[in-house]
Formats: C-alpha cells, sequence, structure tokens
C-alpha cells in the first residue's frame, strides 16, 4: 500500500469516527476496498509490434550556443575520457542517441564565443576550437550518434553583414566539407540559424548550394525558433515545390511549453518530413529536473509529434559567474586544473531513454500516450522483436496498476525494469515475466520507468574523482608551452572567451607564443554583445593585482581585467567588473562596467593618465591592483591612476580589446600574471603532463 493510500485510510477511519456513524464492519472494508481500486486504477494498454509508427530519430543535448563546453578540453586524462564516457558511452551513462553542436561564428551565443573556421572570406582553418574534437569522441563512443549542427552567429565579413546570403550558404558548406575531410565525419543535419525568424529563400538558395557540393545526403532543418507562430511557415510548403523539396525536417524550439498544433502535425505526416524540436528547455533542479525531462521527450512526442529531441545543453564547463551555470546541462565539469567533476541527476533521466531505445527505432501507434491517473508513457520497438516503455508519473497523486498486452509478434521474453525517483536515480529492480502475453505493474507516484526487452544496461561511475580545488593561485600564463597551437585548438588553458576570440599565436617579434584577440569589428552575433574580453580564476579573489604585457595597434586599445563578477544574463554580454585600458596614443583609463548601464557602452570613467612614450606595435606592461578599496593601475612598472571605490569587492581577471570606432579590435597579451598585491613573480604554470591535445600534431615531439 503507497504511503498515499495509507494517509488516506487514516483520513476515513477518523472521519468515521468523528460523526459517530454506525457502521457496519463490512461497509467500513468496503469503503477501503473503494479507495484502493481509486488509487491503482486498472488501465490496459495494447503494444501491437504490427501497428506500425514515427522513426525515432534520437534524444539528445546540444553543445553549443554558448561557449558551454571550453573547460572540457582542459581536463587531464582520465578525467576527460570519464565525461565523455558518461555522456556518450552506449548502455553506461547519459547515452545519448542525438548531438546538436553550435557552427561556430566568433560571436556571443549566450555564455561565450567559439572561434570560426573563417575569421575572413579568405581563411579557412578545420583546427580551431572544440566542437570537431567533441564531435570526433561521441562518434568513437557511439558510432550511430545522430550529429547535428547550426549557427547562432557568423562573420562580420558573411554576406557583408547580411547572414541569409549566398555567402552563409559556403560558409555552411566549407564547415561541412571540412568536418568531413579532416575528421572523417559525416553530418547528418544541418539548420538555417538559430532563433532568428525565417527566410525561405535562404533555404532554397542554401539545399543547392549542399546538393551542387554533393552533400545530398545532408538533411536541412528549418526554421529553429521557438515563438507560438514558430510553424506558420510550414503552410507555405504545399504551394511552393521548391521549398518543399528544400526542407526535410520541420524543426522548432521548447514544443513542451508551446505544442505543435494538430494541423502542424498533419502537415508533416502529409509531407512525410519529421517534426524535431531542436532545442528544449528544462531549468530545473535536482529529480524535479529529471523527471521533468522525461516529461518533456513523452509530451513532445505525444503532444507534437516529435521524433527528435535536443535538450539545451550537454555539459557545464563554463565559469560559474557565466550565465546558466548549472541547471540546464547533464553534467557539471569547470574545474580542469583539479580533476572534479559532478553528475546531475537529469544525467539518468537521459539513461531511461538513451540505455533502452536506438536511433531507427519506431514509436508504436496506439502504445504512447497519457497514464488515466497521471503520467505518460511511450513504447518504442526495434526493427527486430525488442521493445522498450519508457513511464513517468510526475502528476500522478497514489500508486496506479497499468495492464500492458503484447501482440503481434514482439518478444515474448521477460522485461527488465529500472526506476529513478527522489531518492533514488536509475536502479534496477525484478525482472517482470509475461503471462499469456500480458503483465502488470504497479507504477508509484513522481517516478520514472523503463521497462525493455533489451539487456546490458548499467549506471555507469567511476571511482577516485579528485576532490574539489580552488584555481590556482598565484597563476602565471607566458603561453610559450603550446608548440604546435593547432593542437589545442588554437585556445589556451583555463581562459574562456566572452566575446570576440583570443588564440594562440606567434609572437611579431618572433619571441615565443602570445595570446591574440582576432575578430577585428565584431561578428553577426545572435545577442547584443560588448567588446571582446575573455576571462580566467576564481570568483572569490578579493585582494590581488593581475598584469600582462600587452601589444598595442594603431587604432585600438588593450586592457586588462579585474573583480569580473558577472559575463551577463544570457542576453548580452556586458561585464561586471573593472577594466585598465591602454591606447596607443598613451592615454591610460580605469572603468567600472556594470550592466544595469544599458546606455553607457564603456562603463563609467573613474580615472585616467596619460603615458609618455607609447606607440604602437610594441610592447608594454600593464599592471591592475586590488587593496580593499582602492584600486590602482601601472604602465610599465610606473603607477599612473588610482581610485577608491567599493562597486565590486572581488572577481575573477580577464584580458579586453577594443577601439573607439569598433574596426579594430587586434591586440596582443603576453606573460599573464595574477599574484598578491606586491607579491613576488610565481614561476610560470606548469600544466599536468595528462591534459592531452584534442588535435593530432604538425610535426613530433611537441607537448
Amino acid at each position: 500500500m503507497s504511503k498515499n493510500v495509507q494517509i488516506t485510510h487514516t483520513l476515513l477511519a477518523e472521519f468515521v469516527l468523528s460523526v459517530n456513524w454506525v457502521i457496519s464492519p463490512s461497509l467500513f472494508c468496503s469503503l477501503i476496498l473503494s479507495l484502493n481500486v481509486l488509487a491503482i486504477s486498472g488501465q490496459t494498454i495494447i503494444i501491437d509490434g504490427n501497428a506500425g509508427g514515427k522513426r525515432f530519430d534520437g534524444i539528445g543535448a546540444v553543445s553549443g550556443g554558448g561557449a558551454t563546453s571550453v573547460l572540457l578540453k582542459d581536463y587531464p586524462e582520465p578525467q576527460r575520457s570519464q565525461v565523455l564516457d558518461l555522456l556518450f558511452k552506449p548502455e553506461f551513462g547519459a547515452s545519448v542517441s542525438a548531438l546538436l553542436v553550435e557552427v561556430p561564428g566568433d560571436g556571443n551565443s549566450t555564455q561565450g564565443s567559439e572561434p570560426s573556421h573563417m575569421h575572413s572570406r579568405i581563411d579557412e582553418n578545420y583546427n580551431r576550437g572544440y566542437e570537431w574534437w567533441i564531435m570526433n569522441e561521441a562518434r568513437k563512443r557511439n558510432p550511430s550518434i545522430t550529429l547535428d549542427a547550426n549557427a547562432w552567429s557568423c562573420p562580420k565579413w558573411v554576406g557583408d553583414g547580411n547572414f541569409w546570403s549566398k555567402d552563409m550558404c559556403d560558409y555552411y558548406t566549407k564547415w561541412i566539407k571540412g568536418l568531413k575531410n579532416v575528421y572523417d565525419l559525416d553530418l547528418d543535419a544541418i539548420g538555417c540559424r538559430n532563433e532568428k525568424g525565417v527566410n525561405e529563400d535562404f533555404v532554397k538558395m542554401f539545399r543547392a548550394t549542399l546538393n551542387r557540393n554533393g552533400l545530398f545526403k545532408v538533411k536541412i532543418h528549418a526554421f529553429d525558433n521557438w515563438q507560438k507562430d514558430k510553424f506558420d511557415w510550414c503552410k507555405d510548403m504545399l504551394k511552393d515545390s521548391l521549398l518543399r523539396s528544400s526542407v526535410d525536417i520541420m524543426s522548432a524550439h521548447t514544443m513542451n511549453e508551446m505544442p505543435a498544433a494538430p494541423d502542424v502535425i498533419k502537415l508533416s505526416e502529409e509531407l512525410n518530413k519529421p517534426i524535431w524540436n531542436s532545442e528544449e528547455h528544462v531549468y530545473k533542479k535536482d529529480f524535479d529536473c529529471e523527471i521533468s525531462l522525461i516529461e518533456s521527450f513523452n509530451r513532445n512526442f505525444i503532444e507534437s509529434g516529435a521524433t527528435m529531441i535536443v535538450n539545451w545543453f550537454l555539459v557545464a564547463s563554463t565559469y560559474n559567474i557565466e550565465p546558466f551555470p548549472e541547471d540546464p546541462a547533464i553534467m557539471v565539469a569547470r574545474e580542469p586544473w583539479s580533476g572534479y567533476y559532478y553528475i546531475r541527476p537529469v544525467l539518468w533521466g537521459y539513461a531511461h531513454y538513451g540505455q533502452f531505445c536506438k536511433t531507427g527505432w519506431k514509436y508504436l501507434n496506439g502504445a504512447c500516450g497519457k497514464l488515466d491517473a497521471g503520467g505518460t508513457f511511450v513504447t518504442l520497438k526495434s526493427p527486430g522483436t525488442d521493445y522498450s516503455i519508457i513511464v513517468e508519473t510526475k502528476n500522478s497523486k497514489a500508486d496506479q496498476k497499468v495492464t500492458f498486452k503484447v501482440i503481434g509478434g514482439l518478444s515474448t521474453g521477460s522485461l527488465c525494469v529500472w526506476r529513478s525517483n527522489a531518492q533514488e536515480q536509475f536502479m534496477k529492480l525484478g525482472d517482470i515475466t509475461l503471462v499469456n502475453g500480458t503483465f502488470d505493474i504497479t507504477l508509484e507516484p513522481n517516478s520514472i520507468y523503463s521497462l525493455s526487452t533489451t539487456i546490458g544496461q548499467q549506471k555507469g561511475s567511476f571511482a577516485g574523482i579528485p576532490a574539489s580545488k580552488p584555481f590556482p593561485f598565484p597563476y602565471y600564463e607566458t603561453f610559450d608551452e603550446y608548440k604546435d597551437a593547432k593542437t589545442w585548438g588554437y585556445l589556451p588553458h583555463y581562459t574562456a572567451d566572452i566575446a570576440g576570440v583570443f588564440e594562440i599565436a606567434d609572437r611579431p617579434d618572433n619571441k615565443g607564443k602570445c595570446l591574440r584577440q582576432v575578430v577585428e569589428a565584431g561578428a553577426q552575433s545572435w545577442a547584443p554583445e560588448w567588446m571582446p574580453y575573455t576571462i580566467i580564476g576564481d570568483p572569490v579573489w578579493k585582494d590581488y593585482e593581475i598584469s600582462a604585457d600587452v601589444y598595442l595597434c594603431e587604432k585600438g586599445w588593450a586592457g586588462i581585467m579585474g573583480h569580473v563578477t558577472s559575463t551577463g544574463n544570457g542576453w548580452g554580454c556586458k561585464p561586471n567588473g573593472y577594466y585598465l585600458s591602454l591606447s596607443a596614443d598613451g592615454t591610460c583609463s580605469l572603468y567600472v562596467s556594470k550592466q544595469d548601464e544599458k546606455n553607457n557602452e564603456m562603463g563609467t570613467l573613474l580615472a585616467t593618465g596619460t603615458v609618455s612614450n607609447i606607440t604602437a606595435r610594441q610592447w608594454h606592461a600593464l599592471k591592475l591592483s586590488f587593496s580593499g578599496n582602492t584600486i590602482t593601475g601601472s604602465v610599465d612598472n610606473i603607477q599612473v591612476l588610482s581610485v577608491a571605490d567599493s562597486t565590486f569587492s572581488k572577481g575573477m581577471a580577464g584580458l579586453v580589446a577594443g577601439s573607439k570606432d569598433k574596426t579594430s579590435n587586434i591586440a596582443m597579451f603576453d606573460n599573464l600574471m595574477i599574484k598578491p598585491a606586491k607579491g613576488t613573480t610565481p614561476n610560470p604554470a606548469v600544466f599536468s603532463k595528462e591534459i592531452k591535445p584534442i588535435y593530432e600534431p604538425d610535426v613530433k615531439n611537441n607537448r
């Protein structure tokens, strides 16, 4: 008997006694029996293997829509592989069957920016960033995983500022061909642009471009918007044959909140174009996030006919001052310096799907729907005789009995049963044996169940996960350890680009490596942008100094940041914090930037000074120090300004670049140092040899 039923029985007994009714024992027992029937209602579900149904195209998550995975690349082994196994390895952890990645475009797309493969029209590089690496690692673990992609931003040069252009078609096409030619990975599908409206002429041009380049098998989904009218464009396919032949998949976001209308589902079926949810959102914590995810996956199919659902986002490998630092992600892995990571309960929600069905199975007609006493269920059938049932009872109030009758040539073997609830996630229960093709199960409220004729599922785990540790302090990065920048995706350890792109490059004087901000005039960004900046460190730092050598261009300035407490709310990335800038004309200025100053992009000027003998194309040492409320700025070891300000008392460090006319933000940085104010110079950072390059080297004997 469930706890809810026990409580109801007690209340009934108290009520009978309180009104002094004369009631026979047999009548009292009859009332109790009635309550039992009410609590465990008898619903019968027919599972017919011959019923047919829509193809299951996968469930998974998004890497991107922000620089969500940036710190994962810096993890040492074996922890880096452990995280990847928990995400992608079949029958182990989440076992996701679909991965959607951002096609990087140099622009902020929530938590940060990712480097484009084409910073300019004549530039091509297929080793920048880490999305190539993540797709490769996913496919290594699961050769049948669906690889999907979409762009949030693109470089400014594309279409001379017009995203919906032939340039963008070519930009996408080169990215897809690079994925194949360099990594031998075939992309399954691609969108047009994330959440930026509809352009029917573009998708026609895009399809033609892909076809001319032999990419006939790459499917296009459109148009990936979230608003109520997100599917309104689809009816145009009825009268436009070219549009109809160009779009393979009708896709949109957040169907859990705003399902596809019945006429949209009917159109999908008539045109034989599946509906995909290319970005769902479940912003919850703990087990509530896990069961809400299953509810979302089930409802996406039951209510909208969506046959692939990817949730934003994959892994929280960002600093915790960035937007959405934890709640949507499958896992949290933001401490590469310690190797610490942790699993969120929602991972086991993905496992309830990922470990029990595969892409290419079918949702069985008549065996997917809502439970009478609260909850939802879907049934998926393999190409053979296996089947799996995924159930959630989030909205049920009591135990409920459900009878399943299995017909149509499906397996008559026993079913394994795995359950999750608020107390324990992904636990194996006793097997169920069919009797004359039928079995019963009593489903508890607020629980998840996966029932399957398949075997091999496991609750994967790893022993010896390192303990959490603060960011190493003091910290000194010379950038000289990256002998072959390509092998590291051109990105150093531990920095997180928020806007612009900061890449490892050769110093102009050939004295080793440096960090170069490479985006010259901004990007066609998905969200409003601030100036190019990258962050590093620990948000608890108070009294410290950050210094770096900076190399200026004629029109721009370079700067260092401190006490950075936030990088925005996900729409816009203006930081909370301080920065010290140096221009080629010798102007040195200290600003405090606050996100609520919407009309003051530079921030509030706190102090300024002029330094002689400053010229472009030279290295100069810049230092920003915090001691209590006193903030000082120095150039070439000479103090230029000092001010008292208490707006932000602690926070991370960073590097920033800009220009007055926003046409030349190029700057270089070297010898980044963060240490106690007036402390001694630390030794350069020594990184673990277990931090492995993510790409193959060009030459031998590189680190």
